[in-house]
């Protein structure tokens, strides 16, 4: 993807680092193609692995994106063939949907799920299956080593919507919650942060206006 800079993936699964980005050393970072990696969660072949033996220990009938071709995930997601195929190279975090399964049915497997100490969550257009990715975590990380290495009070702030995002926008210093104060407000499990300010747009209009916002 051409990235300069250091960069999240994945719900916090893995956090990656351009050579020499920083001049200090970066403990548990292990090579990765182009990139050094610090990795928190399981790798995506043991995901796929557990989310199967999920799926078939509960009689719960699950997709996810190792079960499906290119063309598939284009057609579920909207994506190019060429951006699906992209999407199917994954390293921590598997998405699916459950072919055949109520409320009920869908309990029962994100409770099987933990007792293997894995984690299924509803995200905006797919369910999310991994173990150990924790976005927040990963942000102090990061925030923590651009200070170390700036040897600078740096302020973090994170743009996002307010419930996709809030496991980081949590851990920064000052959140931007796009789409206004209202946005998610059906979700019970939402809860603004501290030190956050709303913005009322979304998408792109919004990012800009909270950029503009920050640097004035």
């Amino acid at each position: 993807m051409g990235h300069a800079h250091p960069f999240i993936t994945e719900s916090g699964g893995g956090t990656f680092f351009p050579d020499s980005y920083f001049n200090i050393k970066i403990p548990n970072a292990k090579r990765s193609g182009r990139y050094l990696c610090v990795a928190l969660g399981r790798p995506y072949e043991e995901v796929c692995a557990a989310l199967d033996d999920v799926a078939e220990e509960t009689g719960v009938g699950v997709a996810g994106f190792h079960h499906m071709s290119a063309r598939e995930i284009a057609e579920n997601t909207g994506l190019k063939p060429r951006d699906a195929e992209l999407a199917r190279s994954r390293g921590f975090d598997e998405p699916f949907f459950f072919t055949s399964a109520d409320e009920r049915a869908i309990a029962r497997f994100v409770a099987a799920a933990k007792e293997r100490g894995f984690d299924a969550r509803p995200g905006q257009t797919f369910w999310h299956f991994s173990s150990g990715c924790d976005a927040g975590r990963a942000v102090r990380s990061l925030t923590k080593l651009f200070r170390d290495a700036t040897r600078m009070k740096l302020r973090a702030v994170g743009i996002g919507p307010a419930y996709e995002d809030l496991p980081w926008l949590r851990a920064v210093d000052q959140a931007v919650l796009l789409g206004g104060p209202q946005a998610n407000s059906d979700r019970p499990d939402t809860i603004r942060p501290e030190n956050s300010t709303p913005v009322n747009a979304p998408g792109p209009a919004g990012w800009n206006a909270s950029i503009l916002n920050i640097i004035s």
